[in-house]
């Protein structure tokens, strides 16, 4: 795993944050926004508390393992993990007048047994890059993606919009928010993206498609190329970059992460 996260060329400070953990096969990325720095303040806070979850929730129970309902325990911790951001951040929120509507975006993956669970809320993306073909795995929660489905404006007309920062979900708002996941079985070679819209406003999908296709083997230089190509194209806002790199299977074997870790490539950087 790699990330970066770079605070563009026009806003003075950084509301974006990133956190991942590669023995776990856990990744996270936040967008904040709310008043003077709470965007900081909620993506920190939903960084720190989604961590804090996920290895509580994976400490004695692996993510593979199945539930009454047949649904593999990655979900419920991930479910878990964003009603705890929620829940803190709406709490500091209203604590603190400074922070009062602060929230944010976030998207976050875990990977196990050879799949990976995707949690999303706003309008952080995950993208997969498979023999050379960039799909998004997420579907915006915003304004414009509503418009979109409605079929009053199209996907060119929508990158167009003065409406692009409009989310129609984000954590911390409200006292509960729900987060949409979905499962996908992965394969070697796989690439996933974690990015904010710092990055898919500045960039075609072709383009980032582009930079992973040429660079997705050197991840660190993957994901400096896409801050750079972003900030080259305006840099209009934070942009944040955080890529997982498949080079082996990894089916569960035992109960804890830490078991099957070696075999999601090892290294501290790359699964």
């Amino acid at each position: 795993m790699e990330g970066v996260s770079d605070p563009g060329l026009i806003r003075d400070h950084n509301e974006d944050a990133l956190g991942y953990d590669p023995a776990l096969g856990y990744a996270v990325l936040a967008d904040g926004m709310g008043g003077y720095n709470a965007g900081e303040v909620a993506s920190g806070i939903a960084i720190e508390m989604m961590a804090h979850t996920v290895r509580e929730g994976l400490a004695t129970r692996a993510a593979a393992a199945l539930d009454r309902r047949g649904v593999p325990h990655a979900r419920t911790v991930l479910e878990e993990a964003v009603f705890q951001a929620n829940s803190a951040i709406h709490g500091t929120a209203q604590a603190q007048p400074q922070c009062a509507g602060m929230g944010t975006t976030l998207v976050a993956t875990l990977f196990f047994d050879n799949r990976v669970m995707v949690a999303h809320v706003g309008d952080s993306r995950c993208y997969r890059l498979r023999d050379d073909v960039l799909v998004q795995l997420t579907r915006d929660h915003s304004f414009l993606q509503e418009q979109i489905d409605s079929g009053l404006i199209t996907p060119q007309e929508a990158r167009l919009s003065h409406h692009k920062n409009l989310v129609t979900r984000a954590v911390g708002i409200d006292l509960s928010v729900e987060a949409e996941l979905h499962g996908y079985a992965v394969q070697p070679g796989d690439l996933y993206l974690l990015c904010s819209d710092g990055l898919n406003d500045m960039l075609e999908d072709e383009e980032i498609a582009e930079v992973l296709s040429d660079l997705g083997g050197h991840p660190s230089l993957a994901v400096a190329r896409l801050v750079e190509c972003a900030n080259a194209a305006g840099g209009r806002d934070n942009v944040s970059v955080l890529l997982i790199e498949v080079k082996r299977p990894f089916p569960a074997r035992g109960t804890l992460w830490q078991k099957v870790s070696s075999l999601l490539g090892g290294g501290k950087s790359r699964i």
